[in-house]
């Protein structure tokens, strides 16, 4: 039988100590991901600007982020072993390094071609900033306030959206598009600073006051030594694996439609031009974030009341579900500034669901197994999204967006009933360690 794991913790005694230090790493990540959010959007704000440039088609613009996809899918499996397998700090400066020089190559791009690799870069860089998270999560905080954890650096994906728009396009304005891609893409070696400055395991932080340690272990599951990060293969054996996959396949590309299409739906349809799009485009990523931190504080709350881990999180995802079909009022008014608020709606509910659909890993599954799941997770939600984004490409060139933003408002409603059928109760597996 293997003996169970004891830390040694190296700062029961003596120097700094930092209460809450759980809140500073997990303020690290949300800035990191509101970095990441920065460099992907760039491409998306400055779609009508680089298109004419270039001389790129609708397709051809969805062409380039779906190279990011394929990047970002094929990463996403990658970054969660090299997450599991080298631990959080070193897969954080893997992923930021990798996608922070594919931002800046972006200054250099002449075409499709160049472009396309490019974008490659950066989507396999930053597809490993979120299983990276979910082990943060997983690593720092108590299971009750996991949820708030992920909405926490989620709205560093919105602020990072909101704040895009306008910063993108006055550097756009001031410099150039080729020079805007240089400016973002060196946030994340400024970030890396901080990060070698602040980081380090729970195990051996020594800011860490004993109180927020038992805090944080209370009730928590104690690790073989040595357990070994699990094959994908022997993670595809469950079928709550399968759920979290095929609910990401499903619904992840309603929010790929918005963060890839919104400034170019703006501009095409809505008629807004370039300083419009700057105004308002972000209004939809500030509900977003509102989103983000209301359906993370819910489930702590709604677990505090007493509520079990599977009826808590099945209310907020079933509730937050049925709030994405208000794209489809979108498609149809005549009012630009309502199909806006119809989209800001969409958005809302996306953040909320996807807050407690990531923390289903670490609900069902051992830390040595976190990263792991999460990048299949993602895996599932860049295949979805490939297919959706070329999809929309090709029917915005032949149709108009009305079918997409339709299509997008089913997909929410049918991918949380997939995940509820195949799931069932959210509770840990009966999970077979390897040896």
């Amino acid at each position: 039988m293997k003996n169970i794991e004891t830390p040694n913790y190296t700062n029961e005694t003596g120097g700094f100590k930092l209460g809450g230090l759980r809140w500073l790493m997990i303020a690290l990540i949300f800035f990191v991901t509101l970095i990441n959010y920065i460099d992907r959007q760039t491409v998306s704000v400055l779609a009508s600007v680089i298109t004419k440039d270039l001389g790129l088609s609708n397709v051809e613009f969805g062409t380039i982020t779906i190279w990011f996809l394929v990047a970002y899918t094929l990463s996403q499996a990658v970054s969660g072993k090299i997450y599991d397998r080298l631990g959080i700090k070193f897969g954080f400066v893997f992923s930021v390094v990798v996608w922070s020089i594919g931002a800046v190559l972006h200054a250099f791009a002449t075409g499709i071609g160049s472009l396309s690799v490019f974008r490659f870069i950066l989507g396999f860089g930053e597809a490993g900033n979120f299983p990276g998270a979910a082990k943060v999560s997983a690593e720092w905080f108590p299971q009750k306030e996991r949820a708030l954890a992920q909405g926490i650096f989620n709205s560093g994906v919105a602020l990072g959206s909101i704040v895009a728009p306008p910063l993108i396009i006055w550097l756009q304005l001031q410099y150039g598009w080729k020079t805007t891609f240089i400016f973002t893409g060196i946030l994340g070696f400024i970030w890396l600073i901080f990060w070698f400055a602040f980081y380090d395991s729970r195990h051996t932080h020594k800011w860490l006051t004993a109180d927020e340690r038992n805090l944080i272990e209370d009730g928590e599951e104690q690790s073989p030594i040595g357990e070994k990060s699990p094959t994908y293969l022997n993670l595809l054996r469950y079928k709550e694996t399968w759920a979290i996959v095929l609910a990401r396949f499903l619904v992840d590309p309603v929010w790929w439609l918005y963060i890839t299409w919104l400034p170019k739906y703006l501009g095409d349809v809505r008629g807004f031009d370039l300083k419009q799009i700057g105004l308002f485009a972000w209004f939809p990523f500030v509900a977003a974030g509102f989103g983000s931190l209301f359906g993370g504080w819910l489930a702590k709350f709604l677990i505090g009341r007493g509520w079990s881990v599977n009826k808590a999180r099945k209310t907020i995802i079933g509730a937050s579900c049925l709030l994405m079909p208000a794209g489809i009022v979108a498609a149809y008014t005549s009012d630009a500034m309502f199909a806006l608020a119809m989209i800001s709606v969409v958005l809302f509910g996306f953040q909320v669901w996807i807050n407690n659909v990531q923390t289903l890993p670490s609900d069902f599954f051992p830390k040595s197994a976190v990263g792991s799941i999460a990048g299949l997770g993602g895996m599932g939600a860049g295949i979805g999204s490939i297919i959706f984004t070329y999809t929309t490409g090709w029917v915005v060139d032949n149709f108009s967006y009305t079918p997409i933003l339709v299509a997008a408002g089913i997909l929410a409603p049918v991918g949380t009933i997939v995940l509820f059928a195949l799931a069932g109760n959210i509770r840990r597996v009966s999970y077979v360690k390897q040896q």
